[in-house]
């Protein structure tokens, strides 16, 4: 028998007892020698971004000397390259001893793909060995939150946990932390519970192990369903609304689902009405604004939670003036001498700042004022006036509107009145002088004796013309002789009461 070739073939023979590699060598009757690689764990669950230690103890013949040591990974490959090597591992690992009996391979940053086994492997000058037989498995997990229900509604009951695909190794019950959009909360233990729930707790959360707070876990997003809240209208304007320019409304709503149609209410008359209903843009535009859309609006958001509203907005559209008018007071015909004011009225947003009048055919303005007084008018006041109103947005020019002063006149009433009154007059006076002549026809024709009795016995002679009867029968008692000689007579006329209210003649004289 070739000892020689048996003693090779059993110093290459590797029996694996309780997970530790042994290589026996046999040399004839020299006796047994043992040599063997022991991990100290079998399996290895480390988190996410943390440092693994994964050590191994050795044992070999004092007369072997070790000359290298060296880990390997990705035995399913069939390729053993030393990981000190590996670009995957690059910067990541190290080796470390305390003794020649023990190796430590350190791996810092630790991702997802570098779970897999880890074999120790050591040299002597003529043999190598161990890394044939079963190493480490290391198991990298990250942490993840899980959200109970998953579909959840304001007002329920919610729980978050935070945990890892396996029970970490150098801390099986650890302390977790919670972060909500990046923000610490208060230490709960693996569970956060939300009891009960708000639209407000809805967000991203984040948990981390206490003395790893650095390493969050991915967030988990809470999605809390809830009807409309906090509906607000507002107008998208960096000025004021004047009419013909562009106007947006928007409405927006926190809601969960997010509200698909909106609706507008503009109030009209005391009371609401929707203008645009069901529109499933959040804006409405008014491209052309009018002055008859002044007013107070608001919008209605509704989901499948419920349905809520915003506050009243105002839209006050400013504008020039429109239709202005002149009108006159007193109404009726005008007549001179009297008192006229025209008045210069407009609608305007803001009011009319400025009023000014204007005659036809007149270059110049003639006031400045909303009401133009005129206080004695005469005849060359007649004319076309207009006024022009003025405001920071336009100005305005009303219809002309046409005054005419007639010249005052006595009035009808007064002129018969004085026309009755002055016949009257004459009437009268020609009655007393027609009168007056019959009488003295017959005092000629008669005696002197008949008249005094006739004055004597009736008493409708009068007084008014004795003088006058006496003056002529003296002429007539006269002798020629004396008719040379000229005599003045003053006669005086006695009024009766008719005659004193309608005709007072003047005094007269007779040759």
């Amino acid at each position: 028998m070739d000892l020689s070739n048996t003693s090779k073939t059993l110093e290459n023979s590797l029996i694996t007892v309780s997970g530790i590699d042994q290589l026996h060598f046999v040399s004839g009757v020299l006796g047994e020698s043992c040599m063997n690689v022991t991990y100290t764990h079998q399996s290895i669950c480390a988190l996410k971004g943390s440092t693994v230690d994964i050590s191994c103890f050795y044992t070999h013949p004092s007369w072997y000397n070790v000359t290298e040591v060296s880990w390997f990974s990705k035995w399913e490959t069939g390729v053993t390259n030393d990981l000190s090597q590996d670009p995957e591992y690059a910067d990541r690992v190290k080796y470390h001893r305390q003794t020649d009996k023990d190796s430590t391979l350190k791996i810092t940053d630790l991702r997802e793909r570098d779970s897999t086994e880890y074999k120790f492997r050591f040299k002597a000058v003529n043999a190598e060995w161990g890394y044939t037989f079963s190493g480490t498995t290391l198991s990298v997990t990250g942490l993840q939150v899980e959200v109970t229900p998953a579909t959840v509604t304001e007002g329920q009951r919610v729980t978050l946990a935070c945990g890892t695909i396996c029970t970490l190794t150098d801390n099986p019950n650890p302390s977790y932390i919670w972060y909500k959009k990046g923000q610490r909360l208060t230490n709960q233990n693996n569970s956060l519970i939300l009891n009960p729930v708000s639209s407000e707790d809805a967000g991203r959360y984040s948990c981390a192990v206490e003395g790893f707070e650095d390493l969050h876990s991915p967030e988990e997003t809470l999605t809390v369903k809830y009807g409309p809240k906090n509906t607000r209208a507002s107008i998208h304007l960096s000025d004021e609304i004047v009419e013909g320019s562009s106007v947006t409304l928007t409405c927006i709503s926190d809601a969960n689902p997010p509200v698909d149609k909106y609706t507008w209410y503009k109030k009209i008359g005391g009371h609401y009405q929707s203008f645009s209903y069901g529109n499933t843009e959040l804006q409405h535009v008014f491209s052309a604004i009018q002055s008859s859309d002044n007013g107070e609006y608001y919008c209605e958001a509704p989901n499948e939670m419920g349905t809520d509203r915003s506050e009243s907005i105002n839209i006050d559209v400013k504008y020039g003036p429109k239709n202005p008018s002149v009108s006159v007071s007193p109404s009726g015909e005008i007549v001179e001498g009297s008192s006229v004011t025209l008045t210069c009225s407009s609608d305007a947003n803001p009011p009319v700042q400025n009023y000014t009048w204007y005659k036809k055919n007149v270059t110049s303005p003639i006031l400045s004022g909303q009401n133009y007084n005129i206080t004695t008018i005469s005849s060359e006041y007649s004319g076309h006036y207009y006024c022009e109103a003025r405001n920071k947005i336009a100005s305005e020019n009303s219809t002309a509107l046409m005054l005419i002063v007639a010249v005052k006149q006595t009035s009808n009433k007064t002129a018969a009145v004085g026309i009755i009154v002055v016949v009257l007059v004459l009437i009268l006076c020609l009655s007393g002088l027609m009168w007056f002549r019959k009488k003295a026809s017959k005092s000629t024709s008669g005696t002197i004796e008949t008249r005094d009795t006739a004055d004597d016995g009736q008493g409708d002679s009068s007084p008014m013309y004795d003088n006058v009867l006496g003056m002529e029968m003296q002429q007539r008692q006269r002798p020629p002789s004396s008719q040379d000689d000229v005599h003045y007579t003053t006669i005086h006329f006695s009024r009766s009461k008719n005659q004193d209210e309608l005709c007072t003649p003047p005094s007269s004289t007779l040759l």
